[in-house]
């Protein structure tokens, strides 16, 4: 069973609905034992990261949510991806839970190039796919990094990848056919 971790924010339904259309078991929980019972953990994300850090604290889920992202495989989405970092300057700068090692910074104002970036883009990495993605905030490129993608002329973190990590910055439940192929192939990690 799937744990789609519910901290009071997040595009629930979309991603449920994307587990069920590949006939895999999925629970939204707050329940930091449900989510140390499942065999898999998904943390999804729409939100802001500040909100989202003090919700995982009041919930009692930040040891929980470290715990199955270091021993069962785990994917993080959009803001879910971006918490899992050691930094987000969105809010005035937040720390988050320090799991990847790294910083999400907010987009530059560039002419031409609208914040959010809302919409397809290809990520180099994943065979040029194109995947969908809603954020003013990105991931810097890490060794992790798994893809590669462009947006404001700043190259950034699309996916990270380490061993059963899986976390990204578009939202693969909105990505049509793609997206699920990506999540079938999480499911198979």
């Amino acid at each position: 069973m799937t744990a789609i971790i519910d901290y009071k924010a997040g595009n629930l339904t979309s991603v449920k609905l994307a587990f069920a259309a590949l006939g895999a078991e999925a629970v939204v929980t707050s329940d930091p034992k449900v989510i140390a019972a499942a065999d898999r953990v998904v943390f999804p994300g729409v939100g802001a990261a500040k909100s989202a850090m003090e919700n995982l604290r009041v919930l009692g889920l930040v040891e929980p949510v470290k715990e199955a992202a270091a021993t069962k495989p785990f994917l993080g989405i959009c803001l879910g991806m971006q918490i899992l970092f050691d930094h987000s300057d969105e809010d005035g700068g937040v720390d988050c839970l320090g799991i990847i090692t790294g910083r999400v910074r907010r987009f530059p104002t560039v002419p031409g190039f609208k914040v959010p970036e809302i919409g397809w883009n290809s990520v180099e990495g994943l065979d040029g796919k194109e995947f969908y993605f809603v954020h003013s905030y990105y991931a810097e490129v890490i060794p992790e990094t798994a893809g590669v993608t462009e947006y404001a002329g700043v190259k950034f973190t699309a996916m990270v990848k380490r061993g059963r990590l899986w976390a990204c910055q578009f939202h693969p439940e909105k990505s049509g056919r793609i997206g699920l192929q990506l999540i079938k192939e999480w499911l198979s990690c």
